[in-house]
């Protein structure tokens, strides 16, 4: 049974991978939608003021937050290795460090740099931004279920 601080953490973990995976089912339903429907000009200018809107204390608190202690829950895992749960739990903290965080780091970053260079009004913003809504919202419903799939993970590595 997982009890005391070792629960608590897991608490954390599961809450605040939930939370991302709202934020990322939030802009794979309908804010890229949105954006996509604009003007290309007006959608890159948004996108580049949301992107410089997310690094931002609120948003990454809770985003980086999942990343730490994910991974601080996978060695405590590693070092407690309950009875019941370790799977789960485990499985949990991978599924949100690879497939979330990293996915992030090794896909959407990068198209988020290159957004951030175009000029909303060129032919090359344009251009770029037709690729962009369609390689990026791919890359965020894999982040989407990432997050959620960890979320699912860590809540059974409790029961």
């Amino acid at each position: 049974m997982i009890d005391g601080p070792y629960f608590v953490l897991t608490v954390l973990g599961a809450v605040a991978c939930g939370l991302v995976a709202g934020v990322f089912i939030g802009f794979s339903t309908f804010v890229m939608k949105g954006l996509a429907a604009l003007p290309p000009a007006q959608g890159v200018a948004a996108m580049q003021a949301i992107n410089v809107a997310a690094v931002k204390p609120a948003f990454m608190a809770v985003f980086m937050g999942a990343t730490g202690v994910s991974a601080v829950l996978a060695v405590v895992t590693f070092v407690v290795w309950p009875d019941e749960g370790t799977v789960e739990l485990l499985l949990g903290c991978a599924l949100y460090l690879f497939g979330c965080f990293g996915v992030t780091v090794a896909a959407n970053v990068p198209r988020n740099d290159a957004l951030a260079k175009v000029d909303p009004a060129s032919e090359h913003g344009a251009e770029y931004w037709r690729t962009y809504v369609t390689e990026w919202t791919m890359w965020n419903h894999i982040r989407t279920a990432a997050a959620t799939a960890a979320t699912v993970c860590l809540v059974l590595g409790l029961t």
